[in-house]
């Protein structure tokens, strides 16, 4: 076995390291880092089945023009002359690039320079557009650079911390396996701020079930409550006239506006109040907003106002949502920066204009990314390079995205995937290096910059993304500026670059040893940027000083007759962005198998909506199919649904069609967490689910066709109108044992090669299915006696739903073990079965399960 190679998490912000060791062609063994300071060797389920995602199932090996394989050289040239071709017939204007927080430092900074640089544009942005540009504007407004103000030790030093907008439980796991442990360590208190009651709300000592977009009311009603309490302080501030009159509210009106319980809100405002080591940690629920700046300085008013910043164990906390949306804030990946934390002030554009010796600098900011496919639309964008993201999928009114890739003139791909909903457009495709092939670096939420290693080779023709787009630069005309041979020639340009003509004026300076030689990069271990931001009471404004910015509670959206509920959209635990790796993974993708829409029960009752039933989820910019699942997290009159299925992946559930593309008017962020919308009930002829070895491309032609990774194959739950035995088309050839009963509706067909199941399709009309679990086990194995009744012969013993995704380990199983074996805690669960030992993000729901026995004990003693 080679040795481990020490690289970081391919997945969220939290940035963990990873010991990453090559046991076969194509296989990982995938451990933590004890060593490194964001993990300390923990991972999260995501994390620790990374190994199971880095084959070629899907990979996109060589370039494509049109449909047809062509040479690199082709392929570049091609994409060099069209860019070239369109500015000079239309402007710089007429061509932008779409990147993403998938790309490593090294790749973002290239990107970046040639786009704002040389062709002379600002026209780049990046999907971190969509999960914190408001962080971004909010940072900006206050203290004057995009500066997150805060470190993952200040979790161990807070004895309260609130979550706002954040299942941190599910979504930042390692994060909250941390505040745990300061809860253990020093009985620090959390409280939890989000409409939905989910994991992480349910070991809260508070948990305020705000309305959506009341976040402002509530922090400004907080901050006036602080402000009679004499908790103020306004030295080091510039507090512009009349700012106070603004949150001249008192507790009523401000439960009345958030709707919740004056004495919970009154709990939330006195704990507060009574600790000085406060974090607040904020996420989607408060970027994703059409007032998510504002909702940001709300927050960082409250802390700055408080003397809550600069300190161990108080700071307002930015936890981002992908791996390296840091690093591309910090080179300028956003279309409204430039690079280094510098802006497009006449005096930063000529540094850098300088420094990279670029005579065709952007001088004004770009598209933002709601704006920048607007305009692809328009045909004003002539010219298209989407770099690592999924668009098609991801953009609010997706269905209005497609529209304008279909229309674009020139779309280049350079993706990993071969085939997503976006490369549909693409005249060009180019194939990237994927996680655990390429080299550089990342920066995670509390600026810790971390090397990404290569542990295994690149296939086919594949190139790091730093490569391809110097390539192209060079064929354009610049070869002497993109004459970079590795990524550490292009990291040691991005330290020179943060620290030019930097005389403190900027906090982002990067060390000058750092990566100073090859070997010292090759070598480069993890360290945080910036100390302790504003512990000297200095903040990067021209004054000096940090900015109170006003900020008022927008009039909350009314119930609209056509569109009576309210959408929120989010992520599920085991899933990542639209699937395209963690789709490949049978242990993550059994926990959520299938797209929910999720309801307060009271709502389902009144609309008739029964739990596991399909349900068409409608907006005025589209509808979506989803499976209901009522649950009693859910305000009423509000539906979840979850952001990651594609038409890759499921016939329905695609969720990017539904939200409004309307975004907040500072960082335009997309507001993906108050949508009008309605929801109906969906009653198919049919159901049914097919189980086989060979993935089925495309997905079957069905009202309801949801595809799942399974150990050797793959589940396609089905649902239809038509009739069903056209799904005896999508079975593969071999010999067929087959029952039908026509009265009960009722149609089993196995397929066997060499006496050995490859198939199994199961339909009824109106009856009951039996457990996937047996039957999907039985995929190359010798038939069975039992094979049509979906059930072993003899007692069955099934697993049920996964709960714990890192050891495998279901429903049925923890409620077997936890009455047999007499369970009475979380520690006692993982002690029998491991289960929340690993990334713990399931502790919550086990939790619940001991909770629920011992109110069934209990029932049964009454």
């Amino acid at each position: 076995m080679a040795d481990p190679v020490r690289t970081t998490c391919a997945y969220c912000g939290v940035g963990c390291g990873i010991l990453a060791t090559r046991t076969g062609e194509r296989t990982l063994e995938i451990r933590g880092d004890p060593d490194h300071p964001a993990n300390a060797g923990r991972l999260c389920s995501k994390g620790t089945h990374l190994g199971e995602t880095v084959g070629l199932e899907g990979r996109l090996l060589h370039p494509l023009i049109g449909r047809r394989r062509a040479s690199w050289n082709k392929a570049l040239d091609l994409v060099a002359r069209r860019f070239r071709r369109t500015i000079a017939e239309h402007g710089p204007n007429s061509v932008a690039f779409y990147v993403s927080g998938q790309l490593l430092t090294e790749d973002y900074y290239v990107a970046n320079k040639l786009m704002k640089g040389f062709i002379g544009s600002a026209n780049i942005d990046t999907n971190s557009r969509l999960c914190m540009s408001s962080a971004v504007a909010g940072h900006t407004r206050a203290f004057g650079e995009d500066i997150v103000p805060a470190s993952y030790d200040d979790l161990d030093a807070a004895d309260l911390i609130l979550l706002v907008g954040s299942n941190t439980a599910w979504c930042h796991p390692i994060v909250y396996q941390r505040i745990m442990a300061a809860r253990v360590a020093r009985g620090t208190k959390l409280v939890v701020i989000d409409p939905r009651r989910t994991e992480t709300a349910e070991e809260a000592d508070l948990h305020l079930a705000i309305r959506p977009g009341s976040d402002v009311a509530l922090m400004n009603g907080l901050l006036a409550h602080c402000r009679r309490e004499g908790l103020v302080d306004e030295r080091g501030l510039d507090v512009p006239e009349g700012f106070w009159d603004a949150l001249d509210t008192d507790l009523w009106t401000t439960a009345r506006t958030c709707d919740v319980p004056p004495p919970d809100l009154n709990r939330l405002f006195e704990l507060f109040a009574a600790t000085p080591h406060t974090v607040t940690l904020f996420s989607q629920g408060v970027n994703q907003s059409l007032a998510g700046t504002d909702q940001v300085n709300a927050i960082l008013n409250l802390h700055l106002a408080t003397g809550r910043i600069g300190k161990p164990g108080a700071a307002p906390f930015s936890i981002t949502g992908q791996p390296n949306a840091m690093g591309g804030r910090e080179v300028g990946g956003l279309a409204t920066t430039l690079a280094a934390h510098m802006d497009f002030a006449p005096e930063h554009v000529a540094r850098v204009g300088r420094f990279w010796g670029a005579e065709r600098m952007a001088t004004r900011a770009g598209l933002k990314a709601v704006d920048l496919f607007r305009a692809v639309g328009e045909r004003r964008i002539k010219a298209l390079w989407i770099m690592a993201t999924n668009p098609a999928v991801s953009m609010p009114d997706a269905a209005q995205v497609r529209e304008a890739l279909a229309a674009c003139p020139f779309v280049v791909m350079s993706d990993v995937v071969a085939d997503t909903d976006t490369s549909l457009h693409a005249h060009v495709r180019l194939p990237a290096a994927a996680w655990g092939e390429k080299d550089g670096t990342v920066t995670n939420s509390d600026r810790t910059v971390s090397r990404q290693r290569a542990v295994l080779p690149l296939p086919g023709e594949a190139r790091p993304d730093w490569w391809i787009v110097s390539e192209v630069a060079r064929r354009m005309g610049w070869a002497d500026a993109f004459s970079y041979d590795r990524p550490a020639d292009i990291w040691r340009e991005h330290v020179r670059l943060s620290r030019y003509e930097n005389g403190g004026e900027r906090l982002f300076t990067l060390p000058g040893e750092a990566g100073r030689s090859n070997d010292d990069y090759a070598v480069m271990a993890p360290f945080r940027w910036g100390g302790t931001p504003f512990a000297d009471g200095h903040y990067p404004t021209p004054s000096g000083r940090a900015r109170l910015v006003p900020v008022r509670q927008a009039r909350l959206q009314p119930s609209l007759r056509n569109w009576p509920l309210t959408l929120n959209t989010g992520r599920y635990r085991d899933h990542w962005h639209t699937m395209t790796r963690t789709g490949l993974s049978p242990k993550l993708a059994r926990h959520r198998e299938e797209p929910l829409v999720e309801l307060h029960s009271d709502d389902a009752t009144r609309l008739g909506l029964v739990d596991g039933s399909l349900a068409r989820v409608g907006t005025p910019q589209g509808e979506s199919v989803y499976r209901v699942a009522i649950s009693a997290g859910q305000r009423p009159g509000e539906l979840f649904v979850p952001i990651h299925w594609t038409d890759r992946t499921s016939t329905a559930g695609r969720t990017g069609l539904l939200p409004r593309p309307l975004n907040d008017p500072h960082s335009g962020q997309p507001g993906f967490k108050n949508t009008p919308a309605r929801i109906e009930p969906l009653v198919p002829a049919w159901h049914g689910f097919l189980i086989g070895r060979d993935a089925l491309q495309p997905l079957p032609n069905t009202l309801w066709a949801t595809r799942i990774a399974v150990p050797g194959g793959s589940l396609f739950e089905l649902a239809g109108d038509g009739d069903p035995a056209t799904l005896g088309t999508l079975l593969p050839r071999g010999d067929r044992i087959e029952a039908r009963d026509d009265a009960r509706g009722s149609w089993r067909v196995a397929v066997l090669q060499s006496g050995r199941v490859a198939a199994v399709l199961l339909v009824s009309r109106d009856g009951p299915l039996p457990s996937r679990e047996w039957l999907i086990e039985q995929l190359g194995q010798e038939a069975a006696p039992t094979l049509l009744a979906g059930r072993a012969p003899g007692p069955a013993v099934e697993r049920g739903p996964i709960v714990c995704a890192c050891f495998n380990v279901g429903l049925l199983t923890l409620t077997r073990a936890i009455a047999d074996q007499r369970l009475a805690d979380v520690a006692a669960i993982g002690r029998a079965l491991g289960a929340g030992t690993n990334c713990g993000s399931c502790r919550p729901a086990l939790g619940r399960l001991i909770t629920q026995a011992e109110e069934t004990v209990d029932a049964a003693r009454a």
